[in-house]
């Protein structure tokens, strides 16, 4: 069963049950009941929905900054661990660590120039990247150290190497939009209720109570932007950079 008809059920029914309550309880009522006793709920209501769409906003926020950190963690963690290799090279014979370093460069300025925007534009990785990054991974293991000194060098050029593919695949996974489709349906339909009930309160014309609605109203479009907007760490304005990398390897030229 589709996640939406089950969601659609659900608010239906839940729709249902309360709607019948209420006609229920009305008919019970006595011709002497005096509604003007009963505290009026319209307020009430207004108030808590209004606190509990607060409440899913304040989540969806956190949980898309949060997202976008993680996806800004991992470039600086796969420029840390690619800039180890080609610092750590230096033990080895001049023709191999002149190899590691240009090929750990043309990933570097593959990665700034062409993936970047591939993950901005399409949300995922290239195969080119993939395979300058396997070329990398080559040309450390497939080395015999010839000494002592070598071998111990050898390890953990390995484990950087193995720690810059992690990060990447980590930050391919954080490319794309990570808000569900049904979290926006609610974002959305919250926003329209919240808003909407302003006008249950008898709102008028007064240039105070205008203007109190409309930035009421700002206020949740901003939030919403604000969500949309970190949703793609990669793509859009306040997004993930490639700093980590232009830092570490300055002779890579930034897009």
């Amino acid at each position: 069963m589709s996640e939406w008809l089950v969601l659609t059920i659900a608010m239906a029914s839940a729709c249902a049950v309360v709607l019948t309550i209420a006609v229920l309880n009305n008919r019970r009522l006595a011709d002497d009941d005096d509604p003007s006793e009963t505290p009026d709920v319209i307020e009430y209501m207004t108030m808590m929905i209004g606190v509990v769409y607060a409440i899913v906003l304040g989540l969806a926020i956190a949980g898309v900054w949060e997202g976008r950190s993680a996806a800004q963690e991992s470039v600086r963690l796969e420029a840390q661990a690619l800039h180890e290799v080609s610092a750590r090279a230096a033990v080895y014979p001049a023709e191999v660590r002149d190899r590691v370093r240009s090929d750990v460069d043309a990933y570097v300025a593959h990665v700034v120039d062409e993936e970047w925007r591939a993950m901005t534009e399409h949300g995922s990785l290239t195969a080119e990247g993939t395979r300058l990054l396997d070329k990398v991974r080559a040309d450390v293991t497939e080395y015999r150290p010839r000494d002592d000194h070598e071998a111990q060098a050898y390890q953990p050029l390995v484990d950087h190497v193995a720690a810059a593919d992690d990060a990447r695949g980590a930050r391919g996974q954080n490319a794309g939009a990570t808000m569900p489709g049904v979290v926006w349906f609610g974002l959305i339909t919250g926003a329209l209720v919240t808003v909407g009930l302003i006008f249950t309160l008898q709102i008028r014309r007064t240039f105070r109570e205008l203007l109190l609605a409309g930035l009421f109203s700002a206020l949740i479009a901003f939030l919403l932007f604000l969500i949309w907007d970190f949703d793609a760490p990669f793509g859009r304005g306040i997004s993930a950079t490639a700093a980590p990398f232009l830092d570490l390897f300055p002779q890579v030229d930034s897009p």
